[in-house]
């Protein structure tokens, strides 16, 4: 099964949906960390989700969702950029313990509130908060589409630790474009039968026709999808300028280096004393040829 997001469309109407699939992408994401299987459910959904908000928001630019909680999981956080890439990581509060069972969203994440950020490749950087007031994931970022977005918007969300999958329908505002009066309704009411075991286990196509075999549906040509990083020296050294000359001098003296690396995929990265003199004094200097 390839991982891959697919956009479709019902005739005749103000409807619209995608579908994601994800396995390899996935797999990436959970072998570079060593997560409990509640969070790495989780992580699939949220890796599904911002797949599907990428695509349907159609944003040239990087995409993120954070799910910033307050109970034993404090962030949950899911990427995707332009390439098709996506990333993703967990972070358990400290001096928390995670269960190893199964566990619900919001058992796990507590209060708090979601963070959508659109930073588009040219134009202003936007960012959506509402806050985690809905038992699921997908029912918060249908509560994110309702306040922001204002379009009648609906998730189904599912991940198993070996795959992860989502369907999104949207109506659209043009009513003009709707000789069907009952199709959001109606589309929505079939979604609700689907199974977890179809959204993962069945091509995306035949999930549409098991769903819709008695509606006209456009279906159009899949986008692929893996995982990918968008970390680089230059970044991560940007992230290190924001500690302050006086403290980074501090670890020099100590350490001789400053030696870190990636939370998302783990590429470790080297900054000798002259690097970092170098930033200080000239943040936009190139990086090093070889690090």
């Amino acid at each position: 099964m390839s991982d891959q997001i697919q956009r479709f469309m019902f005739d005749q109407t103000n409807v619209r949906g995608e579908i994601v699939t994800l396995a390899t992408a996935y797999h990436e994401v959970l072998t570079r960390h060593a997560y409990p299987p509640a969070v790495n459910e989780l992580l699939g959904e949220l890796l599904a989700a911002v797949a599907l908000l990428t695509d349907t928001i159609k944003l040239d630019g990087t995409l993120s969702i954070e799910v910033r909680g307050q109970g034993v999981l404090s962030l949950l956080m899911a990427e995707s950029n332009p390439g098709g890439e996506l990333r993703a990581i967990a972070r358990i509060a400290e001096d928390s313990h995670l269960p190893s069972e199964r566990t619900s969203f919001r058992e796990l994440v507590g209060e708090g509130q979601i963070v959508i950020t659109l930073d588009p490749r040219e134009g202003n950087r936007y960012q959506g908060i509402v806050a985690l007031d809905h038992e699921t994931l997908s029912g918060c970022l249908e509560a994110y589409f309702s306040q922001s977005e204002q379009l009648p918007t609906r998730l189904w969300l599912a991940a198993d630790g070996e795959r992860a999958g989502g369907l999104l329908l949207q109506r659209l505002p043009d009513a003009a474009q709707n000789q069907d009066t009952d199709a959001w309704e109606r589309s929505v009411a079939l979604a609700d039968t689907i199974k977890t075991e179809e959204l993962l286990g069945l091509e995306q196509r035949e999930v549409l026709y098991r769903l819709y075999h008695e509606e006209t549906v456009r279906v159009f040509e899949p986008k692929s999808l893996r995982f990918g990083c968008t970390c680089s020296w230059e970044r991560m050294a940007d992230a290190l300028i924001t500690l302050g000359a006086d403290e980074l001098r501090d670890i020099l003296r100590e350490q001789g280096a400053i030696d870190t690396q990636c939370h998302f995929c783990h590429t470790k990265y080297h900054y000798t004393a002259a690097d970092i003199e170098t930033l200080l004094d000239n943040p936009d200097a190139p990086s090093p040829v070889i690090h």
